[in-house]
């Protein structure tokens, strides 16, 4: 079998469509393409041919992407699938090849980014996972507020159609997203088409697309975006549940108060919320911080496709003067020596000794500054030359607060 890669023309898009959806088992409407159509740049998506047949896909955003010191281009990868009849055929390598590859000859990004659908998979293509997320299953009858949570008597909570609100939804986002490595801007189409679409497929047996903005006389300082599913039980309590989708805010009382509006939310017993920061404030509003039952699991992978550019572009927290030697087996161009010196933010090639050695799915895993390094040494795959380097790197690269991108694209 002879695979070829390549980029598709306008004619193939339905083509790449139909193997998306059949690699991932799709069960949502395909009239949902028209919507991917809206945000997907055609000159960025790939597919694989056996002979004429494609069999594999993979795709690329052009994203805005927060990372320690501001934002950054980043390529946002998704829609990668292979059908079920080439899988372990060497398909996904090709198609990640040729994409690393592509990224690194157009020059537009230094960092690749994705959601995994299995974790299993990016590490071997030089992703590390660099930033982690929970999920929240909260009872709401035990979701009672610390004293000193705070308040702040100029704002009001109202209810809003999401669609109609976009403008005080953008304008909270916008405000929280410099803050946060792994945040990512959202073009129009974005919102149009993946945060406030509202079908019976986008619903899935939930009610409708529901929000509460919290403002004031200067407008909204923070929102939620949740569904909700009325419930009784055999004794005819209520027992609705609430699915938190969105929850962001611009200062600490919004933010208490949209929680507040969700948690107290008539009928419903339970609120689940989706992806959370690992360090969400609501661990320290909830007076009772057990009953956020949390669920821990990966959020961003993260991909240096040029180190020397990737490592330049971000800020340090400490200061260091190292010299790494990359190992990189899919982008060779990576490979070797780079002295890193943070006071410049410069990242360059050296022929001097090495401080340290670590592959670079380690390096991307602490890239957005959530992921310390000295569990990597202790796993067996960082390698110290010089006492103390391990530890200075891993001061340098940390950052508060913890990496998040809130929403899988």
């Amino acid at each position: 079998m002879s695979i070829t890669v390549r980029p598709i023309e306008e004619s193939e898009w339905p083509a790449f469509v139909a193997v998306d959806y059949e690699a991932f088992s799709g069960t949502y409407p395909l009239e949902m393409a028209d919507r991917w159509r809206e945000v997907l740049e055609l000159d960025r998506l790939l597919s694989a041919f056996d002979g004429d047949l494609m069999v594999g896909c993979a795709g690329a955003l052009s994203f805005e992407m927060t990372v320690p010191g501001g934002p950054i281009p980043v390529a946002g990868v998704t829609s990668v699938g292979v059908l079920p009849s080439h899988r372990r055929r060497g398909v996904l390598t090709a198609l990640m090849t040729r994409q690393l590859h592509d990224l690194h000859e157009n020059g537009r990004e230094a960092v690749a980014a994705l959601y995994a659908s299995e974790a299993g998979i990016y590490g071997r293509f030089g992703y590390g996972r660099a930033a982690d997320t929970l999920s929240f299953r909260i009872p709401t009858h035990r979701s009672a507020f610390t004293r000193s949570a705070p308040a702040d008597p100029a704002l009001r909570l109202r209810t809003a159609t999401p669609a109609d609100a976009l403008a005080a939804l953008q304008r909270v986002y916008d405000a929280v997203r410099p803050g946060r490595p792994g945040m990512y801007a959202r073009s129009d189409g974005f919102w149009r088409t993946e945060v406030v679409p509202d079908t019976e497929h986008d619903r899935g047996g939930m009610g409708p697309l529901r929000c509460l903005i919290a403002e004031d006389s200067t407008g909204a300082r923070g929102y939620a975006l949740f569904r909700a599913k009325a419930d009784w039980n055999e004794h005819a309590v209520p027992e609705g549940e609430v699915r938190l989708l969105e929850l962001m805010a611009s200062d600490p009382a919004a933010y208490a108060l949209v929680w507040r509006g969700v948690l107290d939310r008539d009928l419903c017993s339970v609120v689940h919320s989706g992806r959370r920061p690992v360090d969400d404030p609501i661990m320290h509003l909830l007076a009772e911080p057990r009953q956020l039952n949390a669920i821990w699991f990966d959020d961003l992978w993260i991909r240096l496709v040029d180190v020397d550019r990737a490592l330049s572009a971000r800020a340090y927290a400490a200061p260091a003067d190292l010299v790494l030697e990359i190992v990189d087996e899919s982008c060779p161009w990576n490979a070797g020596r780079r002295r890193l010196v943070t006071d410049k933010a410069s990242c360059e090639p050296t022929d001097a000794p090495a401080d340290l050695t670590l592959p670079v799915d380690v390096l991307g895993a602490a890239y957005l500054g959530g992921r310390p390094l000295r569990a990597a040494a202790d796993a067996g795959l960082v390698r110290e030359h010089r006492p103390g380097a391990l530890s200075e790197l891993s001061a340098a690269m940390a950052w508060d607060p913890a990496p998040w991108g809130c929403r899988v694209f």
